[in-house]
């Protein structure tokens, strides 16, 4: 079992700090990058193009993630307005970026003439990977841990970082590390999904059986049963709504919608 908590500074030099947070979630964002590129490249679009795609992506991928954590915990930020732009401390809402993602791919589809669900296929495919990697900062941030345990790998967590009515609680799930593991699975099943409707197009020389838009739905689907199942661990703030917490509803909201998808695009 791990016996002290973690440091969130990697590096301090002067006024210049370098926090494991920031330094990991850059990480993933390359790593997705990597990806998306070679994906790109099987897919025999413009390699270079993904560069274009990922700085949007990135851009606004980051400010829907904050957008929606600060909606999310408006109740603290609208007593302390000026820690919105603290974005170094965590606080991204993966769901936000990932609606923000989607509208971003949709306009650059559009404007740059390409299908928008062969385009997003191969995002969704990069973003478990990249979520999986970024999930490890939340370890150093103490953030998104769950409830207290005794399990040989419970994470300490300090004092100050404890929610109310667990100070004496000294080791907690580490839901984001559970998380991340989930998260690789789901990246490994996407990648060879995606290869695979490539190598079937080449063979029979016709659309594979794995239909567009049907990596982009499962990603949706699989990442929001992760997040559900998670919900039910994570101790850090959440609006609760009927005795739910409001992940968990988003979650199911998501489901439903890409289901709906899926049988229109069945239909058709």
């Amino acid at each position: 079992m791990f016996v002290t908590a973690p440091n969130s500074v990697l590096l301090s030099l002067g006024p210049l700090t370098v926090r494991w947070y920031g330094l990991l979630v850059v990480a993933g964002f390359l790593a997705g990058l990597f990806v998306c590129r070679y994906l790109f490249k099987k897919y025999k679009l413009p390699e270079m193009v993904v560069y274009d795609l990922f700085f949007y992506v990135i851009i606004f991928g980051l400010v829907g993630a904050r957008f929606y954590y600060v909606l999310y915990a408006w109740d603290y930020y609208s007593q302390y307005p000026l820690d919105i732009f603290k974005i170094w401390q965590g606080g991204l809402a993966i769901h936000g970026a990932i609606i923000a993602a989607l509208v971003v791919i949709y306009f650059f589809a559009k404007k740059r003439k390409f299908n928008f669900w062969q385009i997003s296929d191969i995002v969704a495919t990069c973003l478990p990977l990249s979520l999986a990697i970024g999930r490890f900062g939340n370890y150093f941030n103490q953030e998104l841990f769950g409830k207290p345990t005794n399990l040989p790998w419970g994470i300490p967590i300090d004092p100050d970082y404890r929610p109310v009515g667990y100070e004496n609680f000294t080791h907690f799930h580490p839901t984001f590390i559970y998380e991340a593991i989930l998260d690789i699975v789901l990246f490994g099943i996407l990648f060879w999904l995606s290869l695979r409707r490539v190598k079937q197009s080449e063979i029979r020389n016709q659309k594979s059986e794995i239909g567009e838009g049907h990596v982009t739905l499962l990603f949706l689907v699989s990442y929001s049963v992760i997040r559900f199942m998670m919900e039910f661990l994570r101790l850090d703030y959440s609006p609760v709504i009927l005795g739910i917490r409001w992940e968990q509803i988003f979650a199911v909201v998501i489901i439903i919608i890409s289901g709906v998808v899926w049988w229109i695009k069945r239909k058709k």
